[in-house]
C-alpha cells in the first residue's frame, strides 16, 4: 500500500492555485518559465533581409517611383505607385516586427508590442495620405526646401484658410503621422534588443551575411531619421540601448549576434547623421528652414533645392 502510494500521481491542483514550481505555465501572454533562463539564438538572416529589401523598395523606393514612372499611368487626382507601395509597407512591416517578437529568446510584454503595432499601423496610415498628397504637389511646383506659406504655389491661394487647410494636412504628415509611426517602431526594435543578450561569449559574433547587410541597414536608418526629423527619439532610443549594455555587462551578459547587427547599424547610421549635417552645415537656404540647435535636412528638402535645379539645367542645354 505504501509502495502504491509513492507511485500515485500527482494530485491535480485546485482551480486558481498556482503551479507546481520550476513548471510551464500559460499565461495571457504566451507561457514563460518559472525562472530566468537564456537561449541561443542564430542570426536571423531571413528577417533582417526581409526588413532592408521591403525598407529600401517600400519606403525610400516609393517616391522614386512616384516620379519616375509616366503621369499618365497615375494621374494626380488618383493614387501614385509611391501610395501602392506605402500600402504594402503598412501592411508587411508590422508583420515582420511580430515575427521578429516571436523569435526572441526573452519572452517580451506581449500587450506592449500589440498596443504598439496598432500605433504603428494607424500612423503610418495617416502619413500615406499626408504624404500622398504633398508628393503629388512637387508636379505643381511645390518645394520642399520651403514651409508651406513660403511656398509659391501656397501664397496666392483664395481665400487664405486654404493655406490652414494645407499646413493642417502638413501637420499631420510631418508630426502627427511621423510621431504615431516611429515611436512604435523603435520602441519595439528597443523591446527585442532587450532580450538579446547571453552569458555564452562565443555567441556574441557576427557572421558574414550580418556585415554585408549592415551598410545597406545603416544607410537606411539614416534616411529614417533625416526625413522624418526623429533625431531625438533615436538618440534617445540609442542611448537607452548603450545603457543597457553597460548593464547587462555588469551581470555578465553580452549582445548576441541580433543584438551587435542592431546597435552596430545604429552607430554607423550616427555617423552617417553627423556626416550629412558636417556637408550641409554652411547651407544658408536649409538654414532658414531648419532653424534651431538641432540642423537636420531632410534628404527630400535637398532634392527639391539642389537636384531639380541641376535637372532643370540641364533640359536647358
Amino acid at each position: 500500500m505504501q509502495g502504491s502510494a509513492r507511485r500515485r500521481p500527482f494530485p491535480a491542483a485546485a482551480p486558481g492555485s498556482p503551479p507546481p514550481a520550476g513548471t510551464l505555465f500559460p499565461g495571457r501572454h504566451g507561457a514563460v518559465k518559472g525562472e530566468d533562463t537564456f537561449k541561443s539564438s542564430p542570426f536571423h538572416l531571413d528577417l533582417w533581409f526581409y526588413f532592408t529589401l521591403q525598407n529600401w523598395v517600400l519606403d525610400f523606393g516609393r517616391p522614386i517611383a512616384m516620379i519616375i514612372l509616366p503621369l499618365e499611368w497615375f494621374p494626380l487626382n488618383k493614387p501614385s505607385a509611391g501610395d501602392y507601395f506605402h500600402m504594402a509597407y503598412n501592411v508587411i512591416t508590422p508583420f515582420l516586427l511580430l515575427k521578429l517578437i516571436e523569435r526572441s529568446p526573452k519572452t517580451l510584454p506581449r500587450s506592449m508590442i500589440y498596443v504598439s503595432i496598432i500605433m504603428f499601423v494607424m500612423g503610418a496610415s495617416i502619413h500615406l495620405v499626408g504624404d500622398s498628397v504633398n508628393h503629388r504637389l512637387i508636379f505643381s511646383g511645390y518645394q520642399h526646401h520651403l514651409s508651406v506659406r513660403e511656398n509659391p504655389i501656397i501664397k496666392n491661394l483664395k481665400p487664405e484658410t486654404l493655406i490652414d487647410s494645407f499646413e493642417l494636412l502638413y501637420y499631420y504628415d510631418e508630426y502627427l503621422g511621423h510621431s504615431m509611426w516611429y515611436i512604435p517602431f523603435f520602441l519595439i526594435l528597443f523591446i527585442y534588443f532587450t532580450g538579446c543578450f547571453t552569458p555564452v561569449a562565443e555567441e556574441s559574433r557576427m557572421p558574414v551575411a550580418a556585415l554585408l547587410l549592415m551598410g545597406p541597414s545603416s544607410l537606411y536608418y539614416w534616411y529614417l531619421v533625416t526625413e522624418g526629423q526623429i533625431f531625438i527619439l533615436y538618440i534617445f532610443t540609442f542611448f537607452a540601448m548603450m545603457a543597457l549594455v553597460m548593464h547587462q555587462k555588469r551581470k555578465g551578459l553580452v549582445l548576441d549576434s541580433n543584438g551587435l547587427f542592431l546597435f552596430y547599424s545604429f552607430i554607423i547610421t550616427l555617423l552617417l547623421i553627423a556626416g550629412w549635417v558636417a556637408w550641409l552645415w554652411n547651407d544658408k537656404i536649409l538654414r532658414k528652414k531648419y532653424p534651431g540647435v538641432i540642423y537636420i535636412p531632410e534628404p527630400w528638402a535637398f532634392y527639391t533645392l539642389h537636384m531639380n535645379n541641376l535637372h532643370a539645367a540641364k533640359e536647358s542645354f
